[in-house]
C-alpha cells in the first residue's frame, strides 16, 4: 500500500527510537498496514492518512464493511499499543474513544473528528470540558493489569534530567527542585487509579457519540494529580506571551485542583516535575524553543 507517513511522525520516531530504528519500522509500515487491515475480521476501506497525525503512531481513516467510519492506529512496539488497548477496553468508551477491535500493534477505533480538539475552544471553556472528560477516566484499574506506576515511569526519567543539568549548570537548581518534589510525592501516593498518562487539550477530540472523548493514552496507575499536571501547562506559548502568565499558571493549579478535588500542593509538585522533565527532554533532542518555553513556565512555579 503506497502512502507517505506524516513528517511529524517521522521526526518524532527518530527522536524516540533513533533514526536507524525509526527508518526500519517505517520501511516495514506497508506490510504492517496490510496485516492490520486483514486482522480486524472485516473488510476495511482506507480513505486517507490522518495528518498531521500523532507523534507515536500512524492513523488511517477507514470505512468498515457495514459503512461505519473508523480509525486504524498502527504503532511500534515501543509505544506499548497493548497497554493502550487494555486501557481503552477497560474504559469501554467512557470518556475515551471506543475500541472496536485490536491486534498486535494495531487498534481499530471509533472515528472522531481529528481536526477538532479542545484547543479549538476558548481557554476557559476548554479547561472546563477537559476536567469533565478526564474525571471519567479515573477508575480502579483492572485486576492483574500490566500498567506501570507513576513512581516507575517518573523514576526512569530522573537520570536523563540529571545528565542534562550536568551539561547545563544553569538548569541545576530547577532540576534539583523538580527531583525533590518527585521524591516527596512518591513517598506516599494517596490513590492508585487508572490514568491517561498524557492528558492535555489536544488529546480530547470531538465525537458523534458524545461531544468530547480522549485519545492517545499512555496509561499507568497512580494519583490524579499526576494526570492533571500536563493539563496545567496547556497553551504554554500563550501563557509565556501574556504579561500575567505566572499568575495565570498558579490560578490554573488552584482552579483545576479545586474543581476535581485534588490536593493543590500535590498538583503543584507534579506540574513542576513534569514541566522540568519535558523541558529538558525537548532540549536534549534539539527542540530548543519548546524546551525553553516549558522551562520558563516551570520557573514560575
Amino acid at each position: 500500500m503506497g502512502f507517505e507517513p506524516p513528517q511529524r511522525l517521522v521526526r518524532a520516531l527518530g527522536e524516540a527510537y533513533g533514526d536507524a530504528a525509526a527508518a526500519d519500522w517505517l520501511a516495514q509500515l506497508p506490510a504492517l498496514t496490510e496485516e492490520a487491515l486483514s486482522s480486524t475480521g472485516q473488510k476495511l476501506t482506507v480513505e486517507r492518512v490522518a495528518a498531521p497525525g500523532g507523534r507515536s503512531s500512524l492513523v488511517l481513516l477507514v470505512t468498515c464493511s457495514d459503512g461505519t467510519p473508523a480509525a486504524l492506529k498502527i504503532a511500534p512496539s515501543g509505544a506499548a499499543p497493548e497497554l493502550e488497548q487494555a486501557a481503552l477496553a477497560h474504559w469501554n468508551g467512557w470518556g475515551a474513544v471506543q475500541l472496536l477491535n485490536g491486534g498486535p500493534g494495531a487498534l481499530l477505533l471509533e472515528r472522531l473528528h481529528p481536526e477538532v480538539s479542545l484547543r479549538s475552544l476558548p481557554e476557559a471553556k476548554a479547561l472546563l470540558e477537559a476536567a469533565g472528560t478526564v474525571r471519567r477516566l479515573w477508575v480502579e484499574p483492572p485486576a492483574g493489569h500490566g500498567f506501570e506506576t507513576v513512581a516507575e515511569r517518573t523514576g526512569r526519567r530522573t537520570e536523563p534530567m540529571r545528565a542534562y543539568a550536568a551539561s547545563d549548570p544553569s538548569l541545576e537548581p530547577l532540576v534539583t527542585a523538580a527531583l525533590a518534589a518527585r521524591a516527596e510525592l512518591i513517598a506516599h501516593s494517596p490513590e492508585l487509579l487508572l490514568l491517561h498518562g498524557n492528558f492535555r487539550q489536544s488529546k480530547v477530540l470531538a465525537g458523534e457519540r458524545v461531544p468530547w472523548l480522549t485519545v492517545g493514552p499512555e496509561p499507568l496507575v497512580g494519583e490524579r494529580a499526576y494526570d492533571l499536571a500536563r493539563l496545567v501547562r496547556d497553551r504554554v506559548e500563550d501563557l509565556i506571551a501574556s504579561p500575567g502568565g505566572p499568575v495565570t499558571a498558579r490560578r490554573r493549579i488552584k482552579k483545576l485542583a479545586d474543581s476535581l478535588d485534588v490536593d493543590r500542593e500535590r498538583l503543584h509538585g507534579w506540574t513542576l516535575f513534569r514541566a522540568v522533565e519535558s523541558g529538558t527532554r525537548a532540549l536534549a533532542v534539539g527542540r530548543r524553543q519548546e524546551g525553553e518555553l516549558t522551562l520558563e513556565f516551570a520557573g514560575w512555579l
